[in-house]
């Protein structure tokens, strides 16, 4: 694909039917706890992009044994009870293990905290957007518990030699404000601490992801385990039923799911459209009258804060986005992002303290800055749905987590 995508105005639109890959999230825990887990775990649905590419590099990396099966989607591994196969005795090594987590911010943090609880030495770099992440407040933890590290370049931020020296207390604290993948990953590598040990939590953002993450290990056990579609990317194709006005199903997507992007649902039902859910998948009905506009605090569910900034022109009324002011740390500045392009798009965006204020209004073409952000780059291809010359600069960032979006756009969402 080039690297400019131009959006294709959909005229007479039909009704939605897409399928998307495993879920990110679930399947990134999942890689580490068959990891940790003795003995061999068999992964189905398995998500294949850049970020899950980079763990399972770094898992045989590390001497992990690993059977991947891209056409079946499916991952096998063979655990070790928590202990490293290939660094049993790398603490005696000269040389520390190298392991690149690349920009996968989920990858860098559960790794950062295996490794930092694992005898040895490892270095672990990562790509020039992953070293501007937040890192910090899992670097502390980990210190705090017993980790030695030696920064390279700035400190707490990556590249780092990392290992673990000696327990040096039974309790931690990790603030999650700017990310619960610090917490998450502590909690998948408890197993490596004593039974006794206290993990304190400073905020509350992304519990629904910590709600996941206790879950799935209490949930995980050698054998076969099953991955949920993402329900972050069906989100986007839900969307482009309400904005284009079409029922839309999504296939597997169910109210029982771990995954808290469930309620980006209730926010377009809330915006006027109606949800049944059928065995093939929960279907979407468009609002009869056109989108309502709203107050909508995405505090739990942030990573559809692009997806709802990028309809939310086409509401009657002003829609109103709360409660997501971490996403400024993320792969971009997503409120930057989000001002930036609906502006490029003849949008009034008001931004205050974090909180976005979009007002409806009639778009024209643009072309989207993406950042090197995924879901700038899948979200912000909506509105180019509903009106032309709408171009993503940079559209294949969005290997990151669905690699294939917009051939699927393109090859079967918009047939009955």
């Amino acid at each position: 694909m080039n690297q400019i995508y131009q959006v294709k105005k959909i005229v007479n639109p039909k009704e939605i039917h897409a399928e998307v890959p495993g879920s990110k999230s679930i399947t990134n825990r999942a890689l580490l706890l068959a990891a940790m887990a003795e003995g061999t775990t068999k992964i189905n649905g398995v998500l294949f992009s850049d970020d899950s590419r980079v763990f399972m590099k770094a898992l045989k990396d590390l001497g992990f044994p690993i059977d991947i099966d891209e056409n079946q989607k499916s991952v096998t591994i063979t655990g070790f009870g928590g202990a490293l196969p290939q660094n049993l005795c790398a603490d005696k090594a000269e040389e520390p293990t190298e392991i690149y987590v690349g920009s996968a911010g989920t990858a860098a943090r559960f790794l950062t905290a295996f490794l930092g609880l694992s005898k040895g030495r490892f270095r672990i770099t990562s790509s020039e957007q992953m070293k501007k992440r937040p890192m910090k407040e899992l670097l502390i933890a980990l210190e705090e518990i017993g980790s030695e590290i030696q920064y390279e370049e700035e400190i707490y931020h990556f590249p780092f030699v990392i290992g673990f020296d000696k327990l040096k207390s039974h309790s931690t604290r990790v603030n999650i404000e700017k990310s619960s993948q610090f917490l998450s990953a502590l909690l998948i590598v408890s197993k490596l601490l004593p039974k006794d040990f206290d993990i304190q939590i400073e905020g509350t953002h992304g519990m629904k992801y910590v709600s996941m993450t206790k879950q799935m290990i209490s949930d995980f056990a050698p054998g076969v385990y099953e991955v949920e579609p993402d329900l972050s990317a069906a989100c986007y194709f839900y969307a482009m039923g309400a904005v284009l006005g079409v029922q839309a199903q999504v296939k597997g997507v169910n109210f029982d799911t771990l995954q808290g992007d469930i309620q980006f649902l209730k926010v377009l039902e809330k915006m006027g459209c109606s949800l049944e859910e059928h065995l093939q998948g929960i279907v979407l009905y468009p609002p009869k009258d056109g989108l309502e506009g709203g107050c909508f605090d995405l505090s739990a569910f942030s990573d559809q804060a692009l997806t709802l900034a990028a309809i939310a022109p086409f509401a009657k009324t002003p829609v109103s986005i709360t409660g997501i002011g971490h996403i400024r740390f993320q792969e971009c500045d997503r409120i930057q992002a989000i001002c930036s392009n609906l502006f490029a798009l003849g949008v009034k965006v008001e931004e205050k303290d974090g909180d976005i204020l979009i007002h409806p209004g009639v778009i024209h073409g643009a072309d989207i800055e993406t950042y090197e952000d995924h879901r700038v780059a899948m979200s912000f291809t909506i509105p180019g749905l509903m009106t032309e010359g709408v171009r993503i600069l940079n559209p294949m960032c969005c290997r990151k987590t669905f690699e294939n979006y917009f051939e699927c756009l393109e090859r079967f969402v918009w047939f009955v």
